[in-house]
């Protein structure tokens, strides 16, 4: 075997089959939960429209170099995250090990988000939902009153999914159908990873094409709602005042990275399997510029669903203020409607306002519903209570469970991701109400520990290198220069023998 042979064998690596898994692998990756919940959920309280002004200032100025530097470094040197950082400085290598360790927690973190899916998934094979109305005591007298206290959705999520304790300090039971979902969501994932990226190039066609499927699906369902112009309006009306708080700029900044999931290491890992002469530039604002578009699509049915929310509140609280007026003052059933209730209020008002007073009618405004839904944001509980009232709500939820699946399974090709878990401490006797508890000292201390950790590899590694490289010194040996081409050869000329 010549000298040329063995060189070439020690650069070897694998390769993408072709262009397009790679630019829908990247598209996957960083379009996820960052794009459809957290994206939304900015741009309404900053101000509608008016956010997506420090948004694109930032992808301009933050998100496409960065992007571009490791999609170049990742092509260029041909080799993962810690690999790439070793080679810049070995005293760098730390870095890239960081990296790792922050995907494979967060890489966790979201399994149990994927294991969460197969569990709604499987039970939206059943018509009526199940977490459509209230089960049944166990003396089939009635339904069950923390049920009826709350809502179906809550009841479902909170007591028949997770079964939560009264208090944090309370671990209670294994759910052992979540444990099962959460095995089959590991399966899942090793099915995927079984031959490296030829099957994660495979997998890829689905999970990176069937969200855009479902989102457009649902915004033409979503259009066709009562209120969904003014779920749109809310989330478009731009209140240019917020431009002026540097918490706006902070949080635009802060988006970008998690919706480019930049600094994983996961885009230098997957751009590595690119031949060095790929046009990684052109790749840079395909991957950005989809990205960015993908979160203002999504935006859009998510918050024409939220208006329909709103609107279905809001009309709730009209009829019931309508039939308490109407029982009072003895009025006829259709005489009091939607469209002439203020007329009446203000007529019955001015006739006899103390006994309007004292019926203590609700105050209905459809701001105030809007807001309210604004609070929990794009969370399940909503969006599950919105399903509901679709025409065969089970096939909806079918395709809006699978479309959160594909979300997730991407992040988990490369342990990556970008969001963090907040945990509601619940009391039971007020279910499903939250009440605002201190933490205790061992969950601050689970938390700087999870945040440390990974950090300490770096300055770990550095003095370690450092270490190793006076060792060398003092004993007349050093180690190669990585940016020198020939000593780099010999080094991996001499490990191949």
């Amino acid at each position: 075997m010549d000298t040329a042979s063995i060189a070439s064998s020690a650069q070897e690596r694998p390769k993408w089959d072709n262009k397009v898994q790679y630019l829908l692998t990247c598209i996957g990756f960083a379009v996820g939960l960052g794009n459809v919940w957290r994206f939304p959920y900015l741009c309404q309280i900053y101000g509608g429209g008016a956010f997506l002004i420090p948004y694109l200032i930032a992808l301009v100025f933050e998100g496409l170099p960065l992007l571009y530097l490791e999609l170049a470094i990742g092509q260029s040197l041909r080799k993962g995250s810690i690999g790439v950082w070793h080679s810049i400085s070995p005293l760098l290598g730390g870095v890239g090990v960081a990296s790792m360790i922050i995907s494979l927690l967060v890489g966790l973190f979201y399994n149990t988000i994927l294991a969460w899916v197969l569990w709604y998934f499987f039970h939206s094979f059943q018509e009526p939902l199940p977490w459509s109305v209230c089960p049944i005591n166990e003396n089939r007298t009635g339904y069950v009153q923390e049920c009826v206290d709350s809502t179906p959705v809550n009841y479902f999520w909170y007591r028949q999914t997770l079964n939560i304790t009264p208090d944090i300090e309370e671990s209670g039971t294994l759910q052992w159908w979540l444990v099962v979902c959460l095995a089959s969501a590991w399966s899942i994932v090793y099915i995927c990873f079984i031959r490296g990226i030829e099957t994660i190039g495979k997998a890829v066609y689905v999970t990176a094409t069937f969200p855009y499927l479902v989102l457009t699906i649902f915004l033409v369902r979503a259009l066709t709602l009562p209120g969904a112009t003014d779920g749109l309006r809310y989330l478009f009306t731009p209140d240019w005042t917020l431009l002026m708080d540097p918490q706006v700029w902070l949080d635009a900044a802060t988006q970008i990275f998690f919706s480019l999931s930049l600094a994983f290491g996961g885009l230098i890992a997957f751009s590595s399997y690119n031949p060095k002469k790929n046009d990684c530039e052109r790749d840079t604002l395909v991957v950005g510029l989809i990205n960015s578009a993908t979160s203002l699509y999504a935006s859009i049915p998510i918050f024409a669903i939220l208006g329909f929310k709103a609107t279905s509140n809001f009309n709730s609280c009209i009829n019931s203020n309508i039939l308490d007026l109407t029982n009072a003052f003895d009025i006829g059933e259709t005489n009091i409607t939607m469209e002439n209730y203020e007329s009446w209020l203000t007529y019955l008002n001015t006739t006899d306002p103390d006994k309007v007073s004292s019926l203590n009618l609700k105050h209905c405004e459809l701001q105030n519903f809007l807001d309210q839904v604004n609070h929990c944001s794009l969370n399940h509980e909503h969006h599950n209570a919105a399903q509901i009232h679709f025409p065969h709500s089970y096939i909806h939820y079918l395709m809006c469970t699978f479309f959160l699946f594909c979300l997730n399974i991407k992040y988990i090709f490369s342990f990556s991701t970008f969001t963090m878990y907040a945990v509601l401490v619940m009391v039971q006797e007020k279910f499903p109400e939250s009440e605002v508890k201190p933490y205790s000292s061992w969950v601050f201390a689970i938390c700087v520990l999870l945040s440390t950790v990974p950090v300490l590899s770096i300055p770990i590694v550095a003095v370690y290198r450092l270490i190793r490289r006076q060792t060398r010194q003092q004993t007349g040996s050093s180690l190669p220069n990585p940016y020198d081409n020939q000593s780099s050869v010999s080094h991996d000329l001499q490990k191949s023998f």
